[in-house]
């Protein structure tokens, strides 16, 4: 009894202390928030792009120095004036708010001035990380903002890839993948979805094109090439695929009630063996840093991998893409996104609630918010469904699978 006693918690100090977490914890992101606020700024501010383009000036694509004198200009007019600025604002707030948690960004934004002055009078990169020179060995990260990731900002484009640390800007801003200029191969081109996405790739500045088996039935434009296909012959297109940015694998055939031998082997052909084929080929093409920062692959998986699609052959083939798509991320070689698409009107589905323009609109709109998973639906059971299904089978295939060596 007299332990007890002795034990009563103190609600008045773990009230401090909560409170104090949650806004230490809120002044962290709202640091990295206003740095790449200011970053975005600075590609559209002519007078503060006047001093960024100094940083800019200062790598080559190999991330090795034009000189000595660019990298201590570019620390001196960018990374002090940023880390000075940033220290200010979070001054500020920290005075007009009097939260004591909010010094803890004031001491975060403190750090990057020490290293950029370190830097500056120095003369060393070591701890300029996101700028270390070599070749680029993983692909884009998701989470936080790695080498490769930031090596699209300054060569790729540089009006997106704007966020330094978390991406979390970029996923607001829609700066997270530019489609501006980049070449993309489509197959299924001439179904509904294919059209759609066609048409809202060009408005995007992109050159897309058209892989398909039925060229008659796509108009031509300007931006848009056609390039006939036949199913099993997909190793015939990888001299086309050598000069795509992002391959989308679009094409899929529905046989509904159908479970005849031949269904069967229809089903698994087109859906299944024809994309990982295109996969793989496409997948030789990833050589070099530049390919691993920018090449990726999109695949329509659909919402069969969760949902029922009242076809059972369909649900079963693409539900095998899907989960050897999950095993093939592992490897890393580039960028895979998966399209996973509710019923939208199509020749596959002439019963979709949803139009191809929609979905294609969705989505370019995720993907450009750098989604890997890109659900696009009305059905609100997939967005709960999809990610635990994806997780478990994420885990499992880590577990229990061997990494393909070389990568």
């Amino acid at each position: 009894m007299i332990l007890a006693q002795s034990l009563t918690i103190d609600w008045v100090l773990v009230n401090n202390c909560v409170q104090f977490t949650t806004w230490g914890v809120s002044s962290l992101l709202l640091a990295e928030i206003l740095r790449d606020i200011y970053h975005a700024l600075c590609h559209q501010v002519t007078w503060l792009a006047k001093w960024h383009n100094k940083h800019h000036a200062a790598y080559r694509r190999d991330l090795t120095l034009v000189s000595q004198k660019a990298y201590l200009d570019s620390q001196l007019y960018h990374d002090i004036v940023e880390s000075i600025i940033l220290v200010v604002l979070l001054t500020i707030i920290a005075l007009v708010v009097q939260q004591w948690g909010l010094w803890l960004g004031v001491a975060y934004a403190v750090t990057f001035l020490y290293g950029a002055s370190l830097r500056y009078f120095q003369g060393t990169i070591d701890t300029d990380y996101n700028h270390l020179p070599g070749p680029l060995e993983a692909i884009p990260s998701v989470w936080f903002v790695n080498r490769t990731y930031h090596w699209r900002h300054h060569f790729d484009d540089v009006n997106a890839y704007y966020s330094g640390v978390f991406p979390l800007v970029d996923r607001i801003l829609g700066t997270g993948l530019s489609l501006k200029g980049k070449t993309i191969a489509l197959t299924g081109a001439s179904g509904a979805l294919g059209q759609a996405l066609t048409a809202e790739l060009i408005k995007h500045n992109a050159k897309v094109i058209a892989l398909t088996t039925n060229p008659d039935k796509i108009d031509l434009q300007t931006g848009l090439k056609v390039i006939s296909w036949e199913l099993g012959n997909e190793a015939a297109l990888k001299a086309n695929l050598e000069k795509v940015d992002i391959l989308i694998i679009n094409h899929g055939v529905n046989v509904y009630g159908d479970r005849t031998s031949t269904a069967i082997y229809n089903s698994y052909e087109v859906n299944t063996f024809s994309a990982l084929r295109l996969i793989d080929i496409f997948s030789e093409t990833v050589t070099g840093s530049d390919a691993k920062a920018t090449k990726e692959i999109w695949v329509n998986t659909s919402e069969a991998e969760v949902s029922p699609a009242l076809s059972p052959l369909y649900e079963l083939s693409k539900r095998a893409l899907g989960d050897i798509i999950t095993l093939k991320r592992l490897d890393g070689v580039c960028v895979i996104r998966k399209l996973i698409l509710g019923p939208f009107k199509s020749q596959l589905n002439p019963y979709g609630v949803m139009s191809a323009n929609q979905v294609a609109q969705g989505i370019l709109f995720l993907a450009k918010r750098d989604f890997r998973n890109i659900i696009v639906t009305v059905n609100p059971l997939t967005y709960v469904l999809f990610p635990i299904r994806e997780l478990m089978t994420w885990f499992y295939c880590r577990i229990f699978s061997k990494a393909v060596k070389g990568n």
